[in-house]
């Protein structure tokens, strides 16, 4: 599909906030020649980024977790406090489980590794601009292990979960958005909001993402 054929709605805005020039660059350029993105700024730190996050709202940051003067975790947590509604992915080296555990309750919407191929990271960020979770194989079976380690429901029945909060731990497994999920269940977006908040409770989890892999594991045994 060539940019010429695509709505300007559809086109998402991105925001790189990494503190090595030269990775920067090389990313810039794929999001350039990436007809589904637009590129609107970059950042060489966790402060400077806040400020663009703030100042030019993009529909995905892209983040890198050690940075020099802030950890992307921070960095994570002071754009979902402001209230921006950008997706964000953490674009990162790291690729241990407590790295992973603390961005994604944090409020991640994803999480790549810089090693990827680069068609294999701009199709992930194109699944992640259409409301999917951005996550690599290795990284969930990752994350898969780690939910293990911890006390908590096994099945969607042992959980307790309602028809609704089933039908919604569904399409969070898909990897929809709360405002892809309120279009399709015809309900308002803060109505599902509440409900994502109950299951994560009821299932003793902190993220939506550790909810996805979770349900996409439990709907595969049952």
């Amino acid at each position: 599909m060539t940019a010429t054929h695509m709505n300007p709605e559809d086109i998402q805005s991105i925001l790189i906030v990494d503190d090595h020039p030269l990775f920067r660059k090389g990313v810039i350029q794929l999001i350039q020649a990436t007809p589904e993105f637009r590129f609107v700024g970059e950042a060489a730190g966790g402060r400077e980024g806040i400020e663009l996050a703030l100042a030019l709202k993009p529909d995905m940051i892209l983040l890198d977790l050690n940075m020099k003067d802030m950890n992307g975790v921070e960095v994570l947590k002071a754009i979902k406090d402001a209230g921006l509604d950008s997706r964000i992915i953490m674009l990162t080296v790291s690729d241990q489980a407590e790295d992973l555990m603390a961005a994604l309750q944090a409020g991640a919407d994803g999480y790549l590794l810089k090693d990827m191929e680069p068609e294999e990271l701009m199709s992930q960020l194109v699944e992640a601009a259409h409301g999917r979770i951005a996550i690599t194989d290795r990284m969930t079976r990752l994350l898969a292990v780690s939910l293990r380690e911890k006390t908590r429901p096994r099945s969607l029945d042992e959980a307790g979960l309602t028809e609704r909060e089933g039908r919604i731990l569904e399409l969070i497994a898909e990897g929809k958005s709360n405002k892809l999920i309120a279009k399709e269940l015809d309900i308002a977006e803060g109505t599902v909001k509440v409900h994502v908040k109950h299951l994560l409770k009821k299932l003793n989890l902190r993220s939506r993402v550790e909810a996805a892999v979770w349900a996409d594991r439990s709907l595969r045994q049952g």
